[in-house]
Protein backbone atom coordinates (compact mmCIF):
# COMPACT_ATOMS: atom_id res chain seq x y z
CA UNK A 1 0.00 0.00 0.00
CA UNK A 2 1.34 3.48 -0.96
CA UNK A 3 -0.28 5.99 1.52
CA UNK A 4 -0.51 10.05 1.18
CA UNK A 5 -0.04 11.76 4.46
CA UNK A 6 -0.09 15.52 3.94
CA UNK A 7 1.00 17.90 6.57
CA UNK A 8 2.87 15.06 7.91
CA UNK A 9 5.59 17.02 9.35
CA UNK A 10 2.88 18.89 11.04
CA UNK A 11 2.61 17.70 14.90
CA UNK A 12 0.00 15.23 14.46
CA UNK A 13 0.53 14.87 10.72
CA UNK A 14 4.18 13.94 12.30
CA UNK A 15 3.00 11.54 14.64
CA UNK A 16 0.77 9.48 12.46
CA UNK A 17 3.94 8.91 10.14
CA UNK A 18 5.83 7.36 13.04
CA UNK A 19 2.89 5.21 14.02
CA UNK A 20 2.25 3.99 9.98
CA UNK A 21 6.29 3.25 10.03
CA UNK A 22 6.14 1.46 13.17
CA UNK A 23 2.92 -0.26 12.86
CA UNK A 24 2.39 -0.88 8.74
CA UNK A 25 6.30 -1.89 7.95
CA UNK A 26 5.33 -2.90 4.68
CA UNK A 27 3.24 0.90 3.62
CA UNK A 28 5.35 3.14 1.28
CA UNK A 29 4.70 6.57 3.00
CA UNK A 30 4.70 10.02 1.13
CA UNK A 31 4.89 13.25 3.16
CA UNK A 32 4.06 16.87 1.66
CA UNK A 33 4.01 19.31 3.52
CA UNK A 34 5.07 23.46 3.19
CA UNK A 35 6.59 23.45 6.25
CA UNK A 36 4.43 26.31 7.99
CA UNK A 37 4.46 27.27 11.87
CA UNK A 38 3.29 23.99 12.33
CA UNK A 39 5.17 22.05 9.93
CA UNK A 40 9.16 20.91 10.67
CA UNK A 41 11.14 18.46 8.84
CA UNK A 42 12.63 17.76 12.39
CA UNK A 43 10.32 15.97 13.39
CA UNK A 44 10.25 13.45 10.56
CA UNK A 45 14.49 13.28 11.14
CA UNK A 46 14.29 9.38 12.44
CA UNK A 47 12.00 8.16 9.30
CA UNK A 48 13.39 10.73 6.34
CA UNK A 49 15.30 8.36 5.05
CA UNK A 50 12.36 5.59 5.01
CA UNK A 51 9.56 7.84 3.29
CA UNK A 52 9.35 10.19 0.54
CA UNK A 53 9.26 14.15 1.47
CA UNK A 54 8.11 16.70 -0.75
CA UNK A 55 7.89 20.75 0.33
CA UNK A 56 5.44 22.42 -2.16
CA UNK A 57 1.57 23.63 -0.68
CA UNK A 58 -0.89 21.36 -1.80
CA UNK A 59 -2.46 24.27 -3.75
CA UNK A 60 0.19 23.92 -6.46
CA UNK A 61 -1.64 20.74 -8.48
CA UNK A 62 1.50 20.88 -11.02
CA UNK A 63 3.76 19.58 -8.08
CA UNK A 64 0.78 17.50 -6.98
CA UNK A 65 -0.65 15.78 -9.90
CA UNK A 66 2.84 13.47 -10.25
CA UNK A 67 2.59 11.72 -6.59
CA UNK A 68 -0.98 10.80 -7.88
CA UNK A 69 0.22 9.41 -10.80
CA UNK A 70 2.66 7.43 -9.13
CA UNK A 71 -0.22 5.13 -7.84
CA UNK A 72 -1.90 6.23 -4.30
CA UNK A 73 -4.39 3.84 -2.41
CA UNK A 74 -5.03 6.28 0.43
CA UNK A 75 -4.95 9.74 1.15
CA UNK A 76 -4.65 10.90 4.96
CA UNK A 77 -5.26 14.43 5.11
CA UNK A 78 -3.86 16.66 8.11
CA UNK A 79 -2.62 19.59 6.08
CA UNK A 80 -4.54 22.87 7.46
CA UNK A 81 -3.51 25.93 8.88
CA UNK A 82 -4.67 25.32 12.73
CA UNK A 83 -4.56 28.02 15.11
CA UNK A 84 -7.52 30.30 16.53
CA UNK A 85 -5.91 33.36 16.65
CA UNK A 86 -3.84 33.46 13.51
CA UNK A 87 -7.30 33.11 12.06
CA UNK A 88 -8.77 36.13 13.44
CA UNK A 89 -5.68 37.62 12.05
CA UNK A 90 -5.08 36.57 9.09
CA UNK A 91 -8.07 34.66 7.85
CA UNK A 92 -7.36 34.43 4.36
CA UNK A 93 -4.72 31.89 4.49
CA UNK A 94 -6.95 30.03 6.59
CA UNK A 95 -9.21 29.60 3.73
CA UNK A 96 -7.04 29.21 0.99
CA UNK A 97 -4.96 25.99 3.07
CA UNK A 98 -8.10 24.75 4.84
CA UNK A 99 -10.61 24.90 1.39
CA UNK A 100 -8.98 25.74 -1.75
CA UNK A 101 -6.01 23.29 -1.00
CA UNK A 102 -8.53 20.66 -0.08
CA UNK A 103 -10.94 20.69 -3.36
CA UNK A 104 -7.87 20.50 -5.33
CA UNK A 105 -6.72 17.34 -3.25
CA UNK A 106 -10.15 15.81 -3.42
CA UNK A 107 -10.48 16.13 -6.97
CA UNK A 108 -7.28 14.54 -7.94
CA UNK A 109 -8.04 12.02 -5.66
CA UNK A 110 -11.00 11.32 -7.50
CA UNK A 111 -9.63 11.57 -10.73
CA UNK A 112 -6.81 8.76 -9.69
CA UNK A 113 -9.16 6.61 -8.17
CA UNK A 114 -7.97 6.60 -4.24
CA UNK A 115 -9.02 4.02 -2.30
CA UNK A 116 -9.82 6.02 0.96
CA UNK A 117 -9.78 9.61 1.45
CA UNK A 118 -9.83 10.14 4.97
CA UNK A 119 -9.81 13.78 6.52
CA UNK A 120 -8.86 15.13 10.01
CA UNK A 121 -11.18 17.90 11.73
CA UNK A 122 -11.77 19.75 14.74
CA UNK A 123 -14.88 19.40 17.15
CA UNK A 124 -14.55 23.94 16.73
CA UNK A 125 -16.78 22.98 13.61
CA UNK A 126 -19.99 22.33 16.26
CA UNK A 127 -19.57 25.90 17.86
CA UNK A 128 -19.92 25.63 21.72
CA UNK A 129 -21.62 24.04 24.73
CA UNK A 130 -22.70 25.91 27.68
CA UNK A 131 -20.06 25.36 30.47
CA UNK A 132 -22.11 23.02 33.13
CA UNK A 133 -23.97 21.15 30.42
CA UNK A 134 -23.81 17.62 30.07
CA UNK A 135 -24.54 17.68 26.49
CA UNK A 136 -21.40 16.66 24.04
CA UNK A 137 -20.54 17.02 20.46
CA UNK A 138 -21.50 13.75 18.41
CA UNK A 139 -21.55 12.54 14.63
CA UNK A 140 -25.37 14.75 14.70
CA UNK A 141 -24.39 17.95 16.12
CA UNK A 142 -25.06 20.51 13.43
CA UNK A 143 -22.32 23.22 12.71
CA UNK A 144 -21.84 26.18 13.52
CA UNK A 145 -17.96 27.73 13.59
CA UNK A 146 -17.26 30.82 15.36
CA UNK A 147 -13.81 31.35 13.90
CA UNK A 148 -12.28 31.91 10.48
CA UNK A 149 -10.16 28.65 11.46
CA UNK A 150 -13.51 26.68 12.70
CA UNK A 151 -15.69 27.87 9.82
CA UNK A 152 -12.86 27.14 7.06
CA UNK A 153 -12.30 23.71 8.93
CA UNK A 154 -16.52 23.28 8.51
CA UNK A 155 -16.17 24.13 4.62
CA UNK A 156 -13.99 21.70 4.07
CA UNK A 157 -15.57 18.59 5.91
CA UNK A 158 -18.67 19.95 3.17
CA UNK A 159 -16.38 19.46 0.57
CA UNK A 160 -15.56 16.36 1.68
CA UNK A 161 -18.92 15.08 1.91
CA UNK A 162 -19.65 16.37 -1.32
CA UNK A 163 -17.39 14.60 -3.17
CA UNK A 164 -18.65 11.39 -1.72
CA UNK A 165 -22.54 12.57 -3.04
CA UNK A 166 -21.79 13.64 -5.61
CA UNK A 167 -18.82 11.48 -6.73
CA UNK A 168 -18.71 8.33 -4.86
CA UNK A 169 -15.42 9.27 -3.37
CA UNK A 170 -14.58 6.56 -0.79
CA UNK A 171 -14.15 9.02 2.21
CA UNK A 172 -14.50 9.10 5.92
CA UNK A 173 -13.94 11.85 8.32
CA UNK A 174 -13.16 12.58 12.03
CA UNK A 175 -13.54 15.60 14.25
CA UNK A 176 -11.12 15.05 17.32
CA UNK A 177 -11.46 17.01 20.63
CA UNK A 178 -7.58 19.17 21.62
CA UNK A 179 -4.85 17.05 21.25
CA UNK A 180 -1.75 17.21 22.96
CA UNK A 181 1.71 15.58 22.85
CA UNK A 182 5.62 15.44 21.22
CA UNK A 183 6.01 18.52 18.86
CA UNK A 184 3.18 19.98 19.03
CA UNK A 185 4.57 23.86 18.78
CA UNK A 186 4.46 26.57 21.83
CA UNK A 187 1.27 27.88 19.81
CA UNK A 188 -1.39 25.79 22.39
CA UNK A 189 -1.73 25.99 25.55
CA UNK A 190 -0.42 22.65 26.80
CA UNK A 191 3.27 23.37 25.20
CA UNK A 192 3.23 26.58 25.99
CA UNK A 193 2.46 26.43 29.85
CA UNK A 194 5.33 23.75 29.90
CA UNK A 195 7.82 25.61 27.94
CA UNK A 196 6.69 29.01 30.28
CA UNK A 197 7.35 27.05 33.15
CA UNK A 198 10.63 25.64 32.32
CA UNK A 199 11.61 28.95 31.76
CA UNK A 200 10.11 30.16 35.02
CA UNK A 201 7.93 33.06 32.89
CA UNK A 202 4.07 33.70 33.31
CA UNK A 203 1.61 31.14 32.06
CA UNK A 204 -1.19 33.56 29.98
CA UNK A 205 -4.63 32.65 30.52
CA UNK A 206 -7.33 33.46 28.71
CA UNK A 207 -10.43 35.24 30.26
CA UNK A 208 -11.48 33.52 33.80
CA UNK A 209 -9.70 30.55 32.87
CA UNK A 210 -12.74 28.40 33.22
CA UNK A 211 -13.06 27.73 29.06
CA UNK A 212 -13.12 23.44 28.78
CA UNK A 213 -11.58 21.79 26.05
CA UNK A 214 -11.74 17.29 25.86
CA UNK A 215 -8.29 16.70 25.91
CA UNK A 216 -6.88 13.63 23.79
CA UNK A 217 -3.47 12.55 24.01
CA UNK A 218 -2.21 12.54 20.35
CA UNK A 219 -0.46 8.85 19.88
CA UNK A 220 -4.29 7.87 20.62
CA UNK A 221 -5.74 10.25 18.37
CA UNK A 222 -2.87 8.35 15.60
CA UNK A 223 -4.66 4.97 16.66
CA UNK A 224 -8.24 6.52 16.25
CA UNK A 225 -7.41 7.63 12.72
CA UNK A 226 -5.86 4.17 11.54
CA UNK A 227 -8.92 2.33 12.57
CA UNK A 228 -10.46 4.51 10.75
CA UNK A 229 -9.02 5.05 8.01
CA UNK A 230 -9.15 0.56 7.50
CA UNK A 231 -12.04 -0.21 9.21
CA UNK A 232 -14.40 2.52 8.85
CA UNK A 233 -17.71 2.83 7.14
CA UNK A 234 -17.18 5.26 3.79
CA UNK A 235 -18.89 8.37 3.65
CA UNK A 236 -18.68 8.41 7.81
CA UNK A 237 -17.93 10.74 10.15
CA UNK A 238 -16.88 9.68 13.54
CA UNK A 239 -15.75 11.96 16.55
CA UNK A 240 -12.35 11.24 18.36
CA UNK A 241 -11.99 12.33 22.30
CA UNK A 242 -10.20 12.05 25.33
CA UNK A 243 -12.89 12.24 27.54
CA UNK A 244 -10.63 14.45 29.47
CA UNK A 245 -12.65 17.98 29.69
CA UNK A 246 -10.23 20.61 31.50
CA UNK A 247 -10.50 24.27 31.92
CA UNK A 248 -6.73 26.33 31.84
CA UNK A 249 -6.72 26.93 35.31
CA UNK A 250 -6.46 22.93 35.60
CA UNK A 251 -4.85 22.76 32.65
CA UNK A 252 -1.63 25.29 34.22
CA UNK A 253 -2.29 23.67 37.70
CA UNK A 254 -1.23 20.24 36.50
CA UNK A 255 1.66 21.41 34.62
CA UNK A 256 3.34 23.90 37.47
CA UNK A 257 2.79 20.67 39.89
CA UNK A 258 4.42 17.95 37.41
CA UNK A 259 7.17 21.25 36.92
CA UNK A 260 7.01 21.86 40.99
CA UNK A 261 6.77 25.39 40.31
CA UNK A 262 4.57 28.19 42.02
CA UNK A 263 1.25 29.05 41.26
CA UNK A 264 2.04 32.57 41.73
CA UNK A 265 3.56 32.07 37.23
CA UNK A 266 -0.32 32.04 36.57
CA UNK A 267 -1.13 35.22 34.64
CA UNK A 268 -4.74 35.73 33.57
CA UNK A 269 -4.68 37.86 30.08
CA UNK A 270 -7.77 39.44 28.01
CA UNK A 271 -10.06 37.13 26.56
CA UNK A 272 -9.67 36.33 22.79
CA UNK A 273 -12.82 37.33 20.42
CA UNK A 274 -15.76 34.78 20.34
CA UNK A 275 -13.88 32.64 22.59
CA UNK A 276 -15.73 29.19 22.55
CA UNK A 277 -16.80 28.40 26.52
CA UNK A 278 -17.03 24.33 26.02
CA UNK A 279 -15.95 21.45 24.17
CA UNK A 280 -16.47 17.70 24.61
CA UNK A 281 -16.66 14.96 22.61
CA UNK A 282 -19.06 11.92 22.52
CA UNK A 283 -16.98 9.19 20.92
CA UNK A 284 -19.17 6.27 21.52
CA UNK A 285 -19.80 5.09 17.63
CA UNK A 286 -16.27 4.93 17.86
CA UNK A 287 -15.91 3.04 20.28
CA UNK A 288 -18.86 1.05 19.57
CA UNK A 289 -17.99 0.28 15.77
CA UNK A 290 -14.12 0.39 15.86
CA UNK A 291 -13.30 -0.47 19.50
CA UNK A 292 -11.64 2.76 20.06
CA UNK A 293 -10.60 3.68 23.64
CA UNK A 294 -8.27 6.00 25.12
CA UNK A 295 -5.06 4.30 26.41
CA UNK A 296 -3.92 6.83 28.81
CA UNK A 297 -5.01 9.23 31.25
CA UNK A 298 -5.19 13.29 31.17
CA UNK A 299 -2.65 13.24 34.07
CA UNK A 300 -0.65 10.35 32.31
CA UNK A 301 -0.63 11.46 28.94
CA UNK A 302 0.30 15.47 30.30
CA UNK A 303 3.52 13.89 32.73
CA UNK A 304 4.70 11.53 29.08
CA UNK A 305 4.58 14.95 27.10
CA UNK A 306 6.52 17.26 29.86
CA UNK A 307 9.00 15.05 30.54
CA UNK A 308 9.16 14.59 25.93
CA UNK A 309 9.45 18.81 25.89
CA UNK A 310 12.18 18.19 29.29
CA UNK A 311 14.35 15.52 27.05
CA UNK A 312 14.39 17.16 23.63
CA UNK A 313 15.47 21.25 24.30
CA UNK A 314 17.12 21.66 20.95
CA UNK A 315 13.46 21.05 19.55
CA UNK A 316 11.65 23.67 20.98
CA UNK A 317 14.37 26.11 21.89
CA UNK A 318 13.96 27.74 18.52
CA UNK A 319 10.63 28.51 19.05
CA UNK A 320 11.72 30.27 21.88
CA UNK A 321 12.44 33.21 19.84
CA UNK A 322 9.44 33.43 17.65
CA UNK A 323 6.33 32.77 19.71
CA UNK A 324 3.07 33.94 18.26
CA UNK A 325 1.83 36.50 20.49
CA UNK A 326 -2.25 37.66 19.71
CA UNK A 327 -2.69 41.75 19.97
CA UNK A 328 -5.43 40.97 22.20
CA UNK A 329 -3.47 39.44 24.73
CA UNK A 330 -1.28 42.50 25.43
CA UNK A 331 -3.13 43.52 28.06
CA UNK A 332 -2.66 41.28 31.31
CA UNK A 333 -3.95 40.86 34.72
CA UNK A 334 -2.19 39.19 37.84
CA UNK A 335 -3.87 36.19 39.01
CA UNK A 336 -6.38 36.80 41.71
CA UNK A 337 -5.47 35.13 45.19
CA UNK A 338 -8.31 35.25 47.06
Amino acid sequence: MKILITGGAGFIGSNYVHYVRENHPDYQIVVVDKLNQQGNKENLREVLGQIEFHQFDLVDEDKLRPIFESGIDYVVHFAAETNVDRSIEDPDSFVNSNVLATNVLLRLSRDYKIKRFHHVSTDEVFGSLELGSKNKFNEQTPYAPRSPYSASKAGSDHLVRSYFHTYGLNVTISNCSNNYGPYQVPENIVPVFALMAFNDKPLTIYGDGKSVRDYLYVLDHCRAIDLILHEGKTGETYCIGGGEEKNGIEIADTILEITNKPQSLKTFVTDRPGHDRRYAIDYSKLATELGYEPSVTFEEGIRQTVEWYKNNPTWWQPYMEKFYVPKFMQNTKQEDKR
